[in-house]
Order: C-alpha cells, then sequence, then structure tokens
C-alpha cells in the first residue's frame, strides 16, 4: 500500500498536540525545508522519503500515514511510551504429563 498523507505532530501553545495533514509530498514541502532523504528505515515504504529541518521522521503511524514529530514531541511521546507501567502476563504451570 502506497502511504501517501503527510501529518506533522507538533504541540500548540497550551500544551495539546495539534496534527496537520498534507496530501502530498509537494504540500509538505512548500511548508518546511527538505534536508536529505531517508535511506536507512526498516520499513522500506518510507526509504527515499524526505526529511526535515526541524522535523524528527518519516515514521509510519499505520495505514497510508507518513509521521513527522517536532524534537519535544518526538521526546515527550517517547517518554510517555517508556514510562508507561507493563503488564505482566502470568505463565501457566505445565502439565506434567507422564510419558
Amino acid at each position: 500500500m502506497s502511504k501517501d498523507t503527510f501529518r506533522v505532530v507538533t504541540r500548540g501553545a497550551n500544551g495539546d498536540l495539534r496534527f496537520r495533514d498534507y496530501d502530498s509530498k509537494e504540500d509538505i514541502l512548500r511548508r518546511h525545508t527538505q534536508i536529505g532523504v531517508d535511506d536507512c528505515s526498516t520499513d522500506l515504504a518510507l526509504r527515499g522519503l524526505p526529511v526535515f529541518r526541524g522535523l524528527i521522521g518519516p515514521m509510519p503511524e499505520g495505514g497510508n500515514v507518513i509521521r513527522y514529530e517536532t524534537p519535544e514531541v518526538f521526546e515527550s511521546l517517547t517518554k510517555e511510551w517508556s514510562n508507561a507501567p507493563t503488564t505482566r502476563r502470568r505463565r501457566r504451570p505445565r502439565s506434567s504429563t507422564a510419558v
């Protein structure tokens, strides 16, 4: 599936996340300065996509969305993700069947 929606995530003055979607690479190139291309993503669909000054990305976000984040958003979301409590899965004891 082709990734064709570019999403930029920033933080507003009130602290809320703000999302801006662009329908094409040309649209996002009008608003952001390209400084290179992604050549090392493990998601092959992202290779060759633009890298922008002041944004972290590209990164996949489900379906056909390519996500870019400001460094502040990237850092805060990464901290939230890493500090989220992990749920312990209970292992069931193996049944002891005599052979």
